[in-house]
C-alpha cells in the first residue's frame, strides 16, 4: 500500500537515505536496501571502465602502481581492449564480459578497441 501511495522512485530513495544517515530501515523491504547499497558500491568502483556506445568510460583514468583495472563491456557489440605497445590485450569481449589488468609500473599506457580503432583512452599509472 505504501509503494502505490508514493511510487517505487521514492521509496528508492528513501531507502538510500536512511541507508547513509543509519537511520533503520524498519517497514522498508530488506531487497530495496540492498538495491541502494549496490548502487553505492558501483558508484565507488573506480577502478572500472565502462565500454558502452562504443566508447569508453571514463576515457582518462589515474590509478596507483599495483592496481587492477577492469574493463566491462556493456554494449550489444564486441570490444577488445588493446594496448598498442603489446603490454595487455584483450580477447573480444561480448557484452556483460569484463577484463581486468594489474598496472604495476608508473607510465601511461594508452589502449583502443582493435575491433572499432576510433574507441580510444588511456590509463596514468603513478
Amino acid at each position: 500500500m505504501f509503494v502505490k501511495s508514493f511510487g517505487r522512485n521514492s521509496i528508492n530513495a528513501l531507502a538510500a537515505i536512511m541507508l547513509l544517515t543509519g537511520v533503520s530501515a524498519t517497514g522498508v523491504s530488506g531487497a530495496m536496501a540492498q538495491d541502494a547499497m549496490a548502487k553505492g558500491a558501483m558508484a565507488q568502483d573506480t577502478n572500472t571502465i565502462v565500454m558502452k556506445n562504443f566508447d569508453f568510460s571514463p576515457m582518462m583514468l589515474t590509478v596507483k602502481a599495483g592496481t587492477t583495472v577492469t574493463w566491462k563491456n556493456l554494449d550489444g557489440e564486441p570490444h577488445t581492449v588493446v594496448s598498442p605497445d603489446g603490454v595487455f590485450r584483450s580477447h573480444a569481449l561480448d557484452q556483460g564480459d569484463a577484463f581486468t589488468f594489474k598496472f604495476d609500473k608508473p607510465g601511461t599506457y594508452k589502449y583502443i578497441c582493435s575491433i572499432h580503432p576510433r574507441m580510444r583512452a588511456a590509463i596514468i599509472v603513478q
